[in-house]
């Protein structure tokens, strides 16, 4: 039989995995303190600064992760395409172009 010190140690009964410590704050308790251990790092001097090359990395990692979430992407493709619909002049001029198009060639009128 598992002692009570035993339970403590390990996280509870046998699987149990509810969330302790840094964990079971709410978000916004952990951002205060994550941001006050960035800013004393960088008061130090021991905080990582990225050069560019990082930088765009990173940013191309996360672009990756967030394009997999193909429904996200339909919603910001929606979201562009109303956009720009209400542009009249801007859909005008698609509109020429491809009527333009359509009827042999690039030519002006």
């Amino acid at each position: 039989m598992t002692s009570d010190k035993e339970k403590e140690k390990n996280g509870g009964d046998g699987g149990n995995t509810d969330k302790r410590g840094f964990a079971s704050m709410d978000e916004e308790k952990q951002r205060g303190i994550a941001s006050k251990g960035g800013k004393a790092a960088h008061e130090k001097g021991t905080a990582h600064e990225f050069d560019s090359e990082e930088a765009r990395e990173a940013g191309r990692k996360g672009g990756e992760t967030v394009s997999k979430d193909r429904e996200h992407m339909a919603d910001i493709g929606r979201k562009g395409g109303e956009s720009v619909s209400k542009d009249k002049e801007h859909m005008s001029e698609i509109g020429r172009k491809g009527g333009k198009s359509s009827h042999g060639g690039d030519k002006d009128e």
